[in-house]
């Protein structure tokens, strides 16, 4: 028996829209995304007009809080960036020992997984509502800043430190601080 291509790209056409399909009906916080929405102009004045009410009343907008934690954050990259470097430039060595090559690749691997699971942490935290985070991990201690309104209560930072703890299981120690 011979199935047309054609026919093959429709019954996966429909099984995709399918699945598809299921997963928006059953998904309550599912929002329909407006793409034009970004590139209107209504979207831009309202922007401007946040921000400069938020300058007016003395706080600083929420771009300026997530200028500093982009910055800290190259700062952060720079400095695994040199780490890699002088790491690589170990293993590349003909005078090391194989144990110190290996020790050198445990470091790298260790601070690849450190990245990645700082990067995940502030995925979830935003999630949790808030404009932006800058999660920094130093052994056992995790270090959280998040942009959050006034009146950041302690069952808010608890509801961070559980979410850290859940997913970061070497957390011994997680801090958090909110910037206003």
């Amino acid at each position: 028996m011979k199935v047309k291509k054609r026919a093959v790209w429709f019954l996966t056409l429909l099984s995709l829209a399918a699945v598809i399909s299921v997963y928006y009906l059953t998904d309550q916080a599912a929002k329909p995304f407006d793409g034009l929405a970004i590139f209107s102009d209504d979207t831009m004045e309202n922007t401007a007009l946040n921000e400069n009410a938020a300058a007016e009343d003395g706080q600083t907008p929420v771009f300026a809080q997530s200028y500093l934690f982009e910055e800290l954050r190259m700062e952060v990259q720079n400095q695994r960036s040199e780490l890699n470097e002088q790491l690589t430039t170990k293993i590349m060595s003909d005078d090391l020992t194989a144990e110190e090559k290996n020790d050198a690749w445990s470091q790298m691997e260790e601070m690849s997984r450190k990245a990645s699971g700082e990067a995940m942490l502030e995925l979830l935290i935003t999630s949790l509502g808030y404009p932006d985070a800058f999660v920094k991990i130093d052994d056992g201690k995790v270090t959280v800043r998040v942009i959050a309104e006034d009146g950041f209560s302690k069952a808010q930072a608890n509801d961070i430190i559980y979410t850290v703890k859940s997913e970061w299981a070497e957390a011994a120690l997680v801090e958090v601080t909110p910037e206003n």
